[in-house]
């Protein structure tokens, strides 16, 4: 890990709270990259709970590659959705 990315995980670290964590996206991201982060966590929890894409797609408006990608990182990934989202499947 870099200095620079140490920076980052070190402010998300030092979150204590929702608004904590809120105050900081805040400043980092735009409203947008909020929105899409927001967007993208949603939909793989409810992949983990065993919804369809065409349900996932109808509640929230994610495009269906990037609903492919969450379900890759599910699959293929690091394990941070699964680890960090909680579901009523975990």
């Amino acid at each position: 890990m870099n200095a620079h990315a140490e920076v980052l995980y070190g402010a998300l670290l030092n979150c204590k709270t929702h608004a904590d964590v809120q105050a900081l996206l805040e400043d980092l991201c735009t409203f947008q990259e909020q929105e899409q982060m927001i967007q993208r966590a949603y939909a793989a929890k409810m992949l983990m709970e065993g919804k369809t894409y065409a349900d996932i797609i109808a509640e929230t408006d994610i495009s269906s590659a990037t609903l492919s990608r969450v379900s890759r990182a599910l699959q293929h990934g690091s394990g941070g959705y699964k680890k960090f989202i909680p579901s009523q499947e975990n």
